[in-house]
């Protein structure tokens, strides 16, 4: 718990120093910082899942850093990406579908909500 913690941190902080160098970026309000967060985090796990699963190159403890910690920090994003990676490749598209729309559709109607209860 630690060590992800510590990993956890790490990816916090980055995201906020990405959020932060984006800001002064203006893409007509495009989110930026979020969208870069995102993609790159994507792809962080990627390649972290794929060495940890082809070459078995990660240890428990690094996976907790860097998977768990740093890319659950950095963004929540990665972890969706790679359970649709997943669900898609077992060829689950019930499964898929559901995750995917549902997710979007009900995080959107949710922000909303939290929105709404605070103005």
């Amino acid at each position: 718990m630690l060590i992800a913690g510590c990993g956890g941190f790490a990816g916090t902080c980055l995201r906020f120093l990405t959020g932060r160098l984006c800001d002064h970026i203006h893409l007509g309000g495009f989110p930026l910082g979020t969208f870069a967060v995102n993609v790159v985090g994507s792809f962080l796990i990627g390649l972290l899942f794929g060495l940890a699963e082809s070459r078995g190159a990660l240890s428990p403890s690094a996976s907790a850093l860097l998977i768990t910690g740093f890319c659950g920090g950095f963004t929540t994003f990665s972890t969706f990406a790679d359970d649709i990676y997943l669900l898609l490749q077992r060829g689950q598209w019930l499964h898929f579908g559901l995750y995917v729309v549902l997710s979007l559709v009900i995080g959107v109607l949710l922000v909303c909500l939290g929105r709404s209860l605070v103005r």
